[in-house]
C-alpha cells in the first residue's frame, strides 16, 4: 500500500467520514472504492470511444435492417 495526502473541502470531508461510518467502512477503504469506481468509470468511457470510432455507419444500418419488422411481444408492450 501507498500513502496519499489529499486536501478536502471541510464539509466534503465530514460527508465522507459519516457515509463511511455508517457503511461501516474505514475513510481510508471508502476513498479508495470510490476512487476504483470512477477509474473503472473512464476506463469504461475510454474503451467505448475507442470502439465507436472503429464503428461504420454501414456496418449499423445492415444490422438494423436484419431486425425483423415484428411487433413486441406482449410482455414488452409498454403499459
Amino acid at each position: 500500500m501507498s500513502r496519499i495526502t489529499i486536501e478536502l473541502p471541510e464539509p466534503l470531508k465530514q460527508s465522507i467520514e459519516a457515509l463511511a461510518a455508517r457503511e461501516g467502512y474505514s475513510v481510508s477503504h471508502f476513498l479508495a472504492s470510490a476512487a476504483r469506481e470512477k477509474l473503472a468509470a473512464i476506463m469504461t468511457m475510454d474503451y467505448l470511444r475507442r470502439e465507436a470510432a472503429l464503428g461504420r455507419r454501414e456496418d449499423f444500418e445492415r444490422y438494423l435492417k436484419a431486425v425483423p419488422q415484428v411487433p413486441p411481444l406482449q410482455a414488452d408492450e409498454i403499459t
